[in-house]
């Protein structure tokens, strides 16, 4: 019998469901188990109910500070009934020294968007949760994980919100991957990519701090690939990301917070309410 099948003979007050509701423990991956992932599971989730709850993915930056996302948003998961997901790439992986392999999702031959999709599936033989279309977010490297997921599975997409990504793919099919989207049927053996009138079609958010204007990494990303957009700083990179898309006919919505540099947890309020808005419908 399947474990979601076992569950809803458990009462509820049972240790096991306990542990499966809240912030639950790191699973590891079924399909690499280097990678791992966790949930925030709100009360009001039921084992044996045949309601699916929304899924908001959320992918870490650099310094992989799960736990934070978790602690913020907590409240937002219980009014609003969403399960979180986090997924964990740690650093090091095959390079001992290396801190960026997820954010173009292929890194070597891992394929990080491969690794995602599999453990939502992974997460819904446990909970009930919502698999067709989930909602995605990421600051700086996960930012950088989330637009170019956008790009290659927009059908899989309720809603994404982008924030501060410092390297940037463009829209378009003359450069090649990860500067821009010129083989990604072929490196990623998915039909039809880029379909930009599905792209079109997902609602998409575009965050970042006002004062994000540190560029001594970007210059350093800048160095290796000469496909970076010309945009100095963070601020400018998103800007000329919306006007970019727009050419496309790809819409997007631009939150500017006041006051904040490189912060992802302090730009959250205006990820949250955008969520909102989209959950309600």
């Amino acid at each position: 019998m399947p474990l979601i099948e076992q569950l809803t003979t458990l009462p509820k007050n049972h240790p096991h469901l306990r542990l499966l509701t809240g912030k639950t423990p790191f699973f590891a991956s079924t399909l690499d188990q280097r990678f791992s992932f966790s949930l925030y599971v709100p009360k009001g989730h039921s084992f044996s109910s045949q309601t699916l709850l929304p899924l908001l993915v959320i992918i870490h930056g650099t310094r992989r500070q799960t736990g934070k996302y978790f602690d913020k948003l907590k409240s937002f998961s219980e009014d609003h009934n969403v399960v979180l997901l986090t997924p964990l790439f740690p650093a090091g992986i095959d390079d001992p020294e290396d801190l960026h392999n997820y954010k173009n999702i292929l890194y070597n031959d891992i394929r990080f968007d491969l690794i995602l999709l599999s453990m939502i599936d992974q997460a819904s033989r446990i909970w009930r949760i919502r698999t067709d279309r989930f909602y995605l977010h990421g600051f700086s490297g996960g930012g950088q994980f989330a637009h170019r997921f956008l790009y290659l599975y927009p059908e899989r997409l309720a809603g994404v919100s982008i924030g501060a990504p410092g390297r940037i793919t463009q829209p378009d099919t003359n450069t090649s991957w990860p500067g821009g989207l010129g083989n990604v049927e072929s490196i990623f053996g998915i039909r039809g990519a880029p379909n930009y009138a599905a792209i079109a079609q997902v609602p998409i958010q575009l965050v970042v701090g006002e004062d994000d204007r540190n560029t001594s990494l970007l210059q350093l990303a800048k160095k290796r690939n000469k496909a970076e957009t010309e945009a100095e700083d963070r601020v400018e990179r998103i800007q000329w990301l919306k006007s970019t898309w727009e050419e496309y006919a790809i819409g997007s919505e631009l939150a500017t917070v006041q006051g904040v540099g490189h912060d992802g947890i302090k730009c959250l309020a205006p990820v949250e309410e955008w969520f909102v808005r989209l959950i309600r419908g």
